[in-house]
């Protein structure tokens, strides 16, 4: 069975994509204490808490196939878009490093003083490489934001590129929605970028074709039956009046963003974050027959496309403003099935062949 080690691994969508299509995942890595314990309820290899930066890449067992969707907030539109640049302690230049530069320490271009990432979670595809060129699995998956691609007028996207093929890795890449491939009705846009070592293979790996979205919202909201009055805003909530002016059909996902509310024309639920739980910022917001009210932690994970229990297991006690964290910063797990299938039909057709 094909092998996966995987880093940045939240709460497990990569890992259950790749396990739906029959990878064995083998080893992961996560940093978030909470998202780990998720992980722990629903997978029985090896985990390893830690920052990625601290982690030795010889502590990671050798496997076929090496995954990681790292933080996204440093290319994310909605983020700081500090991406992987640096800047100067002295002059304050912001400048790229070279990956050898990075393992070396990096300076200044211009003085040669000591620089720092302005945004260390930026710089984390860093570590990603030092993994990838220790451990050179036979195939590579890696995602995020679509902004990646666009990011710094493209220069970001071409560091990672130079990154990979330095690495020695042939790779493509394709921005994927999730309502066009997961058949999940969710405006999700993410980059999936895939990588072989082999030219061959490369040539052979062709992403997913879009499929229809025969899907609704009704086929994931749960609203036959009212759900926790705590889900629910009442007349005293600061919110309750803005919401009851714009909330008004019950066939589509609104978005609480603070002072306003988005409602979402094309009747899909709009791009779940890993704030939608914190305050009144990018809240999925419907309209049942009991009321106007929150998604519920299990209606945002149906969202990202996970099972239900008992495939499925939110912690117990686990506070829903960690689940609902998790969700926003997890992936759509058909998508990622789908790319997964992809990537072990070139590598299962490979591993045929040498046996004939």
């Amino acid at each position: 069975m094909t092998s996966v080690a995987s880093l940045f691994a939240g709460i497990g969508g990569i890992e259950l994509g790749f396990k739906q299509a029959g990878a064995e995942i083998i080893w992961a890595n996560e940093f978030d204490k909470y998202a780990a314990v998720t992980y722990r309820e629903n997978f029985d290899h090896p985990l390893i808490v830690e920052d990625i930066t601290k982690l030795s890449e010889f502590e990671m067992p050798n496997a076929d196939i090496i995954t990681a969707g790292w933080p996204c907030v440093a290319f994310s539109v909605a983020g700081n878009r500090h991406g992987m640049k640096y800047k100067c302690l002295s002059c304050t230049t912001t400048h790229f490093v070279e990956y050898e530069d990075y393992i070396l320490g990096p300076t200044c271009p211009s003085c040669g003083a000591s620089t720092e990432p302005i945004d260390p979670r930026g710089t984390l595809f860093y570590d990603v490489i030092r993994f990838i060129r220790e451990k050179q699995p036979r195939a590579i998956f890696l995602e995020n934001v679509k902004n990646l691609r666009g990011h710094d007028k493209g220069h970001t996207f071409k560091v990672i590129e130079e990154m990979l093929k330095a690495s020695g890795y042939y790779f493509k890449s394709k921005i994927m929605n999730t309502m066009d491939y997961g058949n999940i009705p969710q405006n999700r846009e993410r980059i999936y970028i895939v990588g072989f070592k082999s030219q061959e293979e490369i040539d052979e790996f062709e992403f997913p074709e879009p499929i229809p979205l025969t899907r609704t919202i009704h086929d994931l909201l749960d609203t036959k039956e009212k759900q926790d009055d705590k889900y629910y805003y009442k007349d005293n909530s600061q919110y309750y009046n803005m919401l009851k002016e714009a909330v008004k059909r019950t066939d589509t996902v609104y978005q609480l963003r603070r002072v306003y509310v988005r409602e979402n024309q094309s009747n899909v639920c709009p791009t779940l974050t890993a704030n939608m739980g914190t305050g009144g910022h990018n809240v999925p917001i419907i309209k049942d027959p009991w009321g106007i009210r929150k998604m519920t932690p299990w209606e945002t994970l149906k969202f990202q496309g996970y099972p239900e229990e008992p495939s499925f297991i939110i912690p117990k006690n686990m506070a829903n403003s960690h689940i609902y964290k998790q969700v926003g910063n997890s992936v759509s797990v058909p998508v990622v099935r789908r790319i997964a299938e992809k990537v072990l039909g070139v590598i299962n057709s490979k591993k045929k062949a040498t046996i004939k």
